[in-house]
């Protein structure tokens, strides 16, 4: 097999623990977000919390994949092809990315058709903010500096989701800008396609390099 994910031990692996650390991260941020989302009864801020929730999950699985292959190592179980347990967890979080994709365009176009109704701009903007930064901290402790053919899977699934979160962010506040500055409301719906075609872009290709690793025979 011409791919070989970051060489796995029954230790903890740089992606394993950058991807628990972003987890973990992320899962706090929901928290405080959700908690202060409803003191304050900002519906934006625990609408952006329950939002990151669904990342956590997503990301949360490519820990466990990690989880589950040091577990295996530790039993010594040796029938099992770890590259394809990280994969299928890439696989399925690819699919993930694919309907979030898909919610936005729904949620967009509803949207599109909906009359104007008041916005609260300068909270917006802020819960915005928050989303970016902490999408844009973990895709730096995400990111992998290796080759793409050696590139792991498992992890860039994860990056994915926190860089297409962080591009949704950016996406909205540009928006709001937009509707805040010149009144142009329909310009956040137009953002809003646009990053879920670059994410769909990358959700098929991840979709398309994982899927050859899984229907692939296994080295003998």
């Amino acid at each position: 097999m011409g791919h070989k994910h970051e060489s796995l031990s029954p230790e903890k692996s740089q992606g394993e623990k950058r991807t628990a650390f972003v987890v973990i991260f992320s899962a706090t941020t929901m928290v405080l977000e959700i908690i202060f989302g409803l003191l304050s009864n900002s519906m934006a801020l625990l609408a952006d919390g329950i939002h990151m929730g669904s990342h956590v999950l997503a990301i949360g699985l490519s820990w466990g994949a990690y989880a589950l292959v040091r577990r295996l190592q530790k039993k010594q179980v040796n029938n099992v092809d770890n590259d394809k347990v990280l994969s299928l967890s890439a696989y399925t979080s690819g699919i993930l990315l694919l309907l979030f994709a898909v919610f936005i365009i729904i949620e967009a176009a509803e949207r599109f058709f909906t009359p104007a109704i008041e916005i609260r701009y300068t909270e917006a903007m802020i819960v915005a903010a928050i989303g970016m930064v902490v999408n844009i901290i973990c895709a730096f402790v995400l990111h992998d500096n290796k080759g793409h053919q050696h590139e792991d899977y498992n992890r860039h699934s994860a990056y994915l989701h926190v860089v297409a979160d962080a591009l949704t962010s950016l996406g909205a506040i540009f928006g709001l800008i937009c509707a805040m500055i010149w009144d142009i409301t329909w310009i956040d719906t137009l953002v809003a396609v646009v990053c879920s075609a670059v994410i769909i872009r990358w959700s098929k290709n991840l979709l398309f390099d994982t899927g050859k690793i899984l229907t692939s025979k296994a080295d003998r």
